[in-house]
C-alpha cells in the first residue's frame, strides 16, 4: 500500500533518481573503505569529501528550485540559509573540542579566549548537545525565512524587487558575521574541528559516513519536494508562478502558499549547510557572499529549473567543472561560468534536463512517422 501511494504521488523518474542517489550512498563508501587502494575501483578519501561537497551544493540548488522553479520566487539570498545551517553545525563542533583547543579552555572556543571573552555568550548555550543543534538547524533558517517571507509576501513584493531584497538580506548577514563582537569568529569563522558525535572527523570511516548521510538526505529532500509539487498545493504553487493575480482573484491566499514554499526551501538549504561544514572543515562569513547565492541560480538554470532533478545535475556538473578549471585554467573560470550562464539563458532556457526532454519527444514523434511510412510498403 505504501509503494502504491508513493507511485501515485511521485513521478517515476524521481523515484529512480532517488534510488540512484541511495546507491551512491552505499557504493562510494564501500569502494573507499573496502576496496584496496591499488584497485582501479578504489575511491580515494579526498574524492569522497569532494563528492560530498557537491551533493551538499545539489541539495542547496534543489531548495532554490522549489521556490524559483515552482513558485516563481527568484531568491538571490539562499546562501544565507545555507550558511546559517553551517554555523549551527560549526557551533556544535566547536563545543565538542573542549580543552583540546590551542588555549585548552574547557568551555570557551579558542577565538573567544584570543579575543578576551570572559564567558560563553547566551546564544551558544545548548550547542554542546546534538539534539539541540539539530533543532536549531531547522529552526534558525526556518524562522528567518518566516519573518522575511511574511513581511515581503504580505507587502506583495515580487519580481526583481524581491530578488534585490533577498540579496540585501544575505549581504547584511555577511557584514554582521564579519564582526568579532558578534561571537561567531569574525572573518576567520569557525574551524579546527575535532570530532562529531564522538567520531574523529579526519578518519576515513567518518568521512564516508558523512558522504552517505549527505546522499540520504539529498534523496529524502528530492522525494519530499516531488511530493509537494505533485500535490494539490503544488498545483497552486504553479498557478502562483504563472498567474499570481488570477490565483489571488479566485480566492487563494497566495502569500501563504509562497511562505510555505519559502520556509521549506530554507530548511532544506540549512540541512545542506549543516552537512557541508564537517566535510570541508570550516565555516566563515564568506558563505554569506551574494556571489555564492548567484552561483546557485546558475546551477539551477544550467540543470533546468522546475524539474527538481535538473538542479542536482547542474550543481554537480558546474562544480565538477569548477574544480577542474580552477586548477587547470584559474584565470578563465569566471569567464567560462559567465559564458555558460549566457548560453543557457539564450539557447537552453529549460536547461540540460529540458533539452533531454525535447530530444526524447522529438525522437518519439519520428519513430511513429517512420512506422507509418513503412506500413504501406510492407502491405504492397
Amino acid at each position: 500500500m505504501i509503494s502504491r501511494f508513493l507511485l501515485e504521488k511521485l513521478e517515476g523518474h524521481i523515484l529512480w533518481f532517488a534510488a540512484v542517489i541511495m546507491m551512491l550512498a552505499v557504493l562510494v563508501p564501500l569502494f573507499n573503505l573496502v576496496v584496496p587502494a591499488e584497485h582501479p575501483l578504489h575511491v580515494p578519501s579526498y574524492i569522497v569529501g569532494l563528492l560530498g561537497k557537491y551533493l551538499c551544493y545539489a541539495m542547496l540548488a534543489l531548495a532554490l528550485d522549489l521556490v524559483w522553479g515552482y513558485c516563481g520566487i527568484l531568491s538571490l539570498g539562499h546562501g544565507a540559509f545555507f550558511a546559517l545551517g553551517g554555523y549551527a553545525m560549526g557551533m556544535y563542533l566547536m563545543r565538542q573540542i573542549g580543552d583540546r583547543g590551542v588555549y585548552a579552555h574547557p568551555v570557551l572556543p579558542d577565538f573567544m579566549v584570543f579575543l578576551n571573552w570572559q564567558e560563553l555568550p547566551w546564544f551558544w548555550y545548548g550547542f554542546d548537545q546534538f539534539w539541540f543543534t539539530a533543532l536549531m538547524i531547522l529552526a534558525v533558517p526556518g524562522l528567518l525565512a518566516f519573518v522575511f517571507g511574511y513581511l515581503a509576501f504580505r507587502s506583495r513584493v515580487t519580481g526583481v524587487y524581491l530578488s534585490i531584497i533577498t540579496q540585501a538580506m544575505t549581504y547584511a548577514l555577511l557584514l554582521a558575521f564579519f564582526r568579532n563582537d558578534m561571537g561567531f569568529g569574525g572573518n576567520n569563522g569557525l574551524t579546527d574541528f575535532k570530532d562529531i558525535l564522538g567520531f574523529p572527523l579526519q578518519a576515513d570511516e567518518t568521512r564516508a559516513a558523512l558522504f552517505a548521510a549527505t546522499a540520504v538526505f539529498l534523496a529524502i529532500s528530492l522525494v519530499a519536494c516531488s511530493f509537494v509539487v505533485r500535490s494539490k498545493l503544488g498545483k497552486v504553487m504553479l498557478a502562483v508562478r504563472d498567474a499570481e493575480s488570477r490565483t489571488r482573484f479566485i480566492g487563494y491566499r497566495v502569500e501563504h502558499v509562497k511562505l510555505f514554499a519559502f520556509i521549506l526551501s530554507a530548511m532544506i538549504a540549512g540541512i545542506a549547510g549543516t552537512l557541508y561544514v564537517p566535510q570541508v572543515g570550516i565555516i566563515n562569513p564568506g558563505e554569506f557572499a551574494p556571489a555564492n547565492s548567484i552561483e546557485v541560480v546558475i546551477w539551477t538554470a544550467v540543470g533546468g529549473r522546475g524539474t527538481l532533478i535538473g538542479p542536482i545535475i547542474g550543481a554537480v556538473l558546474v562544480n565538477g567543472g569548477k574544480s577542474y578549471f580552477t586548477a587547470a585554467f584559474p584565470d578563465l573560470w569566471l569567464f567560462a561560468l559567465g559564458g555558460l550562464f549566457i548560453i543557457v539563458t539564450l539557447f537552453l532556457p529549460k536547461g540540460i534536463v529540458g533539452l533531454m526532454e525535447q530530444l526524447r519527444h522529438s525522437l518519439a514523434r519520428r519513430i511513429p512517422q517512420k512506422q507509418s511510412i513503412a506500413t504501406p510498403e510492407a502491405a504492397e
